[in-house]
């Protein structure tokens, strides 16, 4: 009876706890679809379920009163919902938001190509890319010449782009313009840019519809990013056929400050005894440079400066095209001082702020003189000859100062806004004639960048500008936008307006004149891995007011820019092997200087193909690089005044452009992670196939003779040997080129 009287009870009790539980069941849904495996809990308790493979889940609970149903998942933003625990069963469902976050969220690329140690996955040109591009010789502009967008002018220093002129292209070092960033050139020979990129650790390649906080850049803009406190103390040592340089960084124990400085010289001397150049070098080029740094971290954040002093000088002769029997003799002699002073720091309440100084002085002495036989100075008597005769002198000096505050908002939503003030005083003596310009010009900006999910990514920009040397203002609006199409996918857009005052060679003339502009579109789709890059983008440019200097200088002009570009990079197809290949198609005409309608510019090819390979054999301890350009031929014009109008008497295309590029570099070292010496030999030679190369012509007074421009030399070879102690580069001097 005893026995009967326990299984009764138990029953009993059993029955109780069953009527007293209850049922909750529901779905979890994300965007209308179905979320497996996301956790439903009853708060406070342990009480909860999980969702199957159609994101339905069903627990039971005997808990009583009023609870919070709470339903999470990786990615989403934690769901709840009040609920009452009674009698009843409960039915219920969720709708989850993604949680946006900087890994996930999409990234505006249209129109850009970044490189940075923040965004390693987007790396397209890294500073080691930059020193073994095949050919390019480690100069900043030329590595970025190989990218989609660029194109391949070798007669003029800078960076052409997508119909736009070499000064339409404006650098920014930490957030501030570069106002010379190349050496003093003579016509028809192009000057390497001043900056080592070993300075640098993040580089951004807008080829158009770039940031608000960026401005007086009518085409695009190379913006880069000089790098913070280095890891440890170094010294470095460089010989070569052309420099030779020193260096020394030293390293704070507690690796919160640095100062470094760093000494060059380069002479042209010996190099042109061994392979002859066309021009006859009364002055064979030579260089000194001097650069130093100092870094410190704040409470929160940084101050760098860094400053660069540069001198050089050359002198060339050339027959006269006009007559055999003289020649031109150039003179120039160059002075450059750059100095950048720069403080990030990390404010309260999600406060960011920016402020940035540069001052820079730039000096040119340069003479022009017709000499006879003998290289004695001459006069002719004819007038187009003997007016040829200048002497220049010009000093530019430039500062700037710059602040920018970013607010973060919710979730990773970003607010930026700030003002910048240039103030550029430029004196010019060119023979009699004696004048100065000034001018200041302020500006104002603000963006936001809108994160509505991972998907969907918004930049929403506008900047205003004021030119007291012209007394005009303008306003620049910016929208870009990018949408995710897939896991590693996704398509971009960019609108944007952007304005550049003309060029000092205008002003001195005028000052009744107005800003150029131009209006960009520009749309692409992207695909990317870690070891794999693949984008199309189509653009067009719109550009209004540009400089006519006949039959007198206005701001009249017209033009576009249209076409399509191709990049594919590519670290896994092939074993060992780190190949990019890109292609740019160009349609563009100007109506601007003295044409006499819209016509396609002389720096402007209609196709434009690179192919970069870079392989690093472990065997040898050494890296093999190769780039190979071609671009079709550039249009030349000879166009003569007729007394009303610019008449064109000549025309045509010039060869298409072949370049194939070689380096090589031999890492002693390679393989010995105990290595405290990091050397490195080089070699490179541009124009391997030895291709003849025309950049355009020349013409005589009235157009019946024309002459091929061509560089100094068929090919340019260099070696030169490495040095550093103190720091171990070998790794990534091998992991950078697989």
């Amino acid at each position: 009876m005893k026995s009967l009287f326990t299984f009764c009870f138990s029953i009993l009790c059993l029955c109780a706890v069953v009527q007293a539980q209850v049922k909750i069941t529901g779905t979890v849904a994300a965007k209308g679809k179905p979320i497996i495996g996301a956790s439903i809990t009853v708060k406070d308790t342990y009480d909860g379920g999980i969702t199957d493979s159609s994101g339905k889940f069903s627990f039971t609970t005997t808990e009583k009163g009023n609870f919070i149903l709470e339903a999470r998942n990786v990615g989403y933003k934690t769901a709840e919902q009040n609920i009452t625990l009674a009698a009843e069963d409960i039915n219920i469902n969720f709708t989850l938001k993604e949680e946006v976050t900087e890994l996930s969220a999409v990234t505006i690329t249209a129109g850009s190509f970044e490189a940075s140690d923040r965004k390693r996955a987007a790396t397209v040109l890294t500073t080691l890319d930059v020193l073994t591009v095949g050919g390019a010789n480690a100069d900043i502009t030329s590595a970025a010449k190989t990218l989609p967008g660029a194109q391949q002018v070798g007669e003029q220093e800078g960076l052409f782009v997508r119909g736009g002129a070499g000064y339409e292209t404006k650098q920014f070092i930490d957030g501030m313009l570069v106002n010379n960033p190349f050496g003093t050139s003579v016509p028809d020979i192009a000057s390497r840019g001043r900056f080592s990129p070993n300075l640098f650790k993040g580089t951004v390649f807008s080829t158009g519809g770039y940031s608000a906080l960026y401005g007086q850049a009518l085409s695009s803009a190379l913006i880069l990013e000089s790098i913070d406190i280095p890891n440890r103390s170094e010294a470095s040592a460089s010989i070569s056929s052309v420099f030779l340089g020193a260096g020394f960084q030293h390293v704070d124990k507690t690796k919160k400050s640095s100062i470094g400085i760093n000494a060059g010289y380069t002479d042209l001397s010996a190099y042109f005894a061994i392979v002859k150049q066309k021009p006859d070098y009364f002055k064979k080029p030579a260089f000194y440079n001097a650069d130093a740094n100092a870094r410190f971290k704040t409470k929160k954040g940084m101050v760098k400066y860094y400053t660069t002093f540069s001198a050089g000088k050359m002198g060339l002769r050339r027959p006269n095209i006009n007559n055999a029997t003289i020649k031109n003799a150039f003179d120039v002699n160059n002075t450059n001082w750059y100095n950048n002073l720069s403080w990030r720091e990390t404010l309260k309440n999600g406060w960011k702020m920016q402020l940035g100084a540069t001052y820079s002085t730039n000096k040119d002495l340069i003479d022009l003189q017709v000499l006879d036989a003998d290289n004695k100075p001459t006069t002719t008597g004819i007038n187009y000859i003997d007016t040829t005769n200048f002497a220049l002198n010009r000093l530019e000096q430039f500062s700037q100062v710059k602040v920018v505050f970013e607010k973060r908002m919710v979730g990773i939503n970003m607010l930026r806004f700030g003002t910048e003030h240039w103030y550029n005083d430029t004196r010019i003596k060119y023979n009699a004639f004696d004048f100065s310009l000034k001018d200041q010009l302020t500006s104002v900006f603000a963006e936001t960048d809108i994160h509505a999910t991972n998907d969907l990514a918004l930049k929403l920009g506008a900047r205003f500008e004021y030119s007291s040397i012209i007394q005009k203002a303008n306003i620049a609006p910016r929208l870009s936008m990018a949408y995710k199409t897939g896991k590693a996918s996704q398509m971009s857009f960019a609108y944007g307006m952007f304005y550049q005052k003309p060029e000092n060679d205008i002003l001195q003339f005028t000052r009744d004149i107005n800003y150029t502009k131009a209006t960009h579109y520009i749309v692409n789709w992207q695909r990317m891995t870690d070891l794999q890059i693949f984008r199309v983008e189509a653009f067009y440019k719109k550009y209004n007011a540009l400089v006519k200097t006949f039959p007198a200088i206005n701001t009249d002009g017209t033009g576009y820019a249209q076409g399509f570009e191709v990049f594919w990079r590519d670290k896994k197809t092939i074993k060992e092997l780190d190949y990019w290949i890109s292609y740019s198609y160009l349609d563009t005409k100007r109506d601007f200087l003295y044409y006499p309608q819209k016509l396609q510019p002389n720096f402007a090819s209609n196709h434009t193909a690179n192919l970069v390979t870079k392989k690093f054999v472990m065997k040898w301890k050494t890296g093999f690089n190769f780039t190979y350009t071609f671009a079709t031929g550039r249009p030349y014009y000879f166009m003569q005044n007729t007394g009303n109008k610019f008449e064109i008497k000549d025309n045509g295309k010039t060869i298409p452009y072949n370049n194939l590029g070689f380096s090589v570099n031999y890492v002693p070292q390679a393989g010995n992670a105990k290595a405290k010496t990091f050397l490195v030999i080089m070699a490179s030679v541009t124009n391997v196939l030895n291709s003849k190369q025309v950049f355009g012509y020349n013409y005589n007074h009235d157009g019946t003779f024309k002459q091929a421009i061509n560089p100094p030399a068929q090919r340019f070879f260099f070696i030169g040997c490495f040095l550093s102690w103190g720091v171990n580069r070998t790794q990534d001097a091998i992991n950078n080129n697989l």
